[in-house]
C-alpha cells in the first residue's frame, strides 16, 4: 500500500481502539502518523497534538466523536486524502457529505475489521 494513514484521535492508552489500530496498521507495514490529545509514542509512531500538514496521506481514520470532528473539517479536506474512515461511534453525515463534495471517498467501517479481513 502506498501513502500514509493518519489516525486522528490517537490514544496512548493500550485499551483504546485507536491505539490498537496503530499497532495493527504497523504490523501490516502501513505508514502511520497520529494526532491525539497527548504527545507520545505508540509502537513506533510519534503522536503529536498539532494539525501538521502531512504529505502523501492516503487514508484518515477517525476516532473522534462528531462534535470534536468539526475543528478538523477543513484540515482533513486540505490534506486531500483518498478516503476517510469513520470508525464506530464517529459516524457524521454532515462531514461525510462535505468530504464527498470535495471528492474524498468515505467509509463507515472499523479499521481493525478491515485489516483483519485484508480489505484495508
Amino acid at each position: 500500500m502506498e501513502g500514509t494513514t493518519l489516525v486522528i484521535g490517537a490514544s496512548l492508552k493500550r485499551e483504546r481502539y485507536s491505539n490498537k489500530a496503530i499497532y495493527k496498521l504497523r504490523e501490516n507495514e502501513i505508514s502511520v502518523v497520529g494526532i491525539g490529545l497527548r504527545i507520545g509514542k505508540v509502537y513506533d509512531v510519534e503522536i503529536i497534538k498539532e494539525k501538521r500538514i502531512f504529505t502523501n496521506i492516503d487514508t484518515v481514520t477517525l476516532y473522534l466523536n462528531p462534535k470534536k470532528q468539526e475543528e478538523y473539517y477543513q484540515y482533513i479536506i486540505d490534506l486531500k486524502p483518498n478516503r476517510v474512515i469513520f470508525n464506530p461511534g464517529t459516524e457524521n453525515t454532515n462531514f461525510i457529505d462535505l468530504l464527498n463534495k470535495n471528492a474524498v471517498k468515505t467509509e463507515v467501517a472499523c479499521t481493525l475489521v478491515l485489516l483483519a479481513m485484508k480489505q484495508y
